[in-house]
């Protein structure tokens, strides 16, 4: 008979909602993303040398937290490297 572990149970599966993880579901279904970077797009600075930027979506998301919560920037750093996405 073959042992069941853990890992076999289907638990890793399961992951609790947390309301950061709410919060920012809600975010997406709340702010039109796509109109926004459109907006900005034309603006924004392309590099052609040193390392590549950050996709426009993924800064602006970073902007609207940061000015929402009122976070500087190693705070924001901070907590993004909290939560895995």
């Amino acid at each position: 008979m073959k042992q069941t572990t853990f890992a076999n149970t289907g638990f890793e599966l399961v992951t609790k909602r947390k309301r950061k993880r709410e919060f920012l579901e809600e975010m997406n279904l709340v702010v039109p993303w796509a109109d926004l970077v459109s907006l900005i797009e034309p603006y924004a600075p392309l590099s052609n040398t040193g390392r590549p930027p950050f996709p426009l979506s993924t800064m602006l998301r970073i902007h609207f937290m940061q000015q929402w919560f009122g976070l500087s920037d190693p705070a924001m750093e901070e907590a993004l490297h909290d939560m895995a996405l």
